[in-house]
């Protein structure tokens, strides 16, 4: 593949990682080896790839469709993959609001099967190269554990709230379709010895484009893994070359916590000129933010202030919206969707919110 070979060319001449001029450890050994495409496409693995994808997904019409004749199209799956023959991988666009607006591309249920096959045996050996503070699609992380982090981090930093603390926040600008797919290739085929599992990974890189040769689908699960694959590099450049000691990201959202506004000033700059230069990323310029921990810290989700935490204030009206409707025209899903927004509170104590919550719906509920 065009791609592959490209990839091939950087590596003989020392390859992105090596004219980062970076000390990243183990960032080029091989951790996957000869023999992996055949254990991703074995019938084992796909059937267990099917019970996991399926969760939650029974009541669709494509996967009901697929489950009718399901060992015959996970047979037709595996022979195909074993042929390596070319594959035409189309998507299907629609939008949805979570809450802001997203352009999803989903493929077909085959073709996110194989995804799913390929991320469980994947998965589990990248993630272990990843640095702890990388929240986003991981085991054992996810906004709660960032959250809390950042709290802890906050707290050390500022000296249990009795020093200033300071934080930039950064945003990648449209990072799903600036992801380039040579990069990326070339981050894979540092790891990945396995060449027919290159070209089924290059096959899937390529499928999508939102620029030329840039970009990756928010439908697909393997793009969960070649974004913290992607942003690796920034990772260990901010912990190795930066030394930045507190640093933590959640997708493309990061945050560096400092006891002055100089250091982070300097931060920026290095992180934009190596996003620039070695990744093909730019920071959003409105979401670049800097500012005092007293003032309150926005990061997934929540608002850190000195010794107490709060939502957004936008989620707390979405909310109180929510399920205002949900008493009106679905009364009966309203304790299931209260104690939900419960259990989300509970996450950063706002008991007051949560009494507030229970004291205006719960009673309703009760009648």
């Amino acid at each position: 593949m065009k791609e592959l070979e490209e990839v091939i060319d950087l590596q003989n001449n020392g390859g992105v990682l090596k004219q980062l001029g970076l000390e990243l450890g183990d960032s080029r050994r091989i951790i996957v080896h000869d023999g992996s495409f055949q254990q991703i496409i074995s019938l084992e693995n796909l059937f267990l790839a099917w019970r996991e994808f399926c969760k939650d997904k029974r009541n669709k019409v494509d996967v009901q469709d697929f489950e009718l004749h399901l060992e015959d199209n996970i047979f037709a799956i595996y022979e195909e993959l074993k042929s390596g023959t070319k594959r035409q991988i189309k998507y299907e666009q629609f939008h949805i609001t979570d809450p802001k607006p997203r352009i999803i591309n989903k493929t077909s249920v085959a073709e996110r099967l194989i995804h799913q096959a390929i991320y469980q045996i994947l998965m589990p050996i990248f993630d272990r190269t990843f640095i702890f503070d990388s929240y986003s699609c991981r085991k054992q992380k996810g906004t709660h554990k960032a959250f809390r982090r950042l709290v802890s981090m906050a707290r050390k930093q500022s000296k249990n709230y009795s020093r200033i603390c300071w934080a930039l926040k950064c945003d990648i600008r449209k990072f799903f379709h600036s992801i380039d797919h040579r990069i990326l290739i070339n981050l894979l085929s540092r790891r990945i010895a396995d060449e027919k599992l290159m070209n089924l990974l290059a096959e899937i890189i390529e499928s999508f484009e939102s620029l030329p040769g840039k970009g990756m689908p928010l439908g697909n699960l393997t793009s969960q893994l070649f974004a913290n694959i992607y942003m690796d590099p920034l990772d260990k450049f901010v912990k190795h070359k930066l030394k930045a000691r507190y640093y933590l990201r959640y997708a493309d959202d990061f945050m560096f916590l400092a006891d002055n506004q100089e250091k982070l000033l300097e931060y920026l700059e290095e992180i934009k000129s190596f996003l620039g230069e070695h990744l093909k990323l730019l920071l959003h310029p409105d979401k670049i933010i800097l500012r005092k921990l007293s003032w309150g810290l926005d990061f997934v989700g929540y608002v850190a202030y000195p010794k107490f935490n709060l939502p957004r204030s936008k989620t707390v009206q979405r909310m109180f919206a929510r399920l205002d409707k949900i008493q009106k025209t679905e009364s009966k899903k309203l304790n299931e969707s209260l104690q939900s927004y419960l259990g989300y509170l509970k996450h950063i104590a706002a008991k007051t919110l949560s009494h507030k919550l229970n004291n205006q719906f719960g009673n309703r509920w009760q009648r």
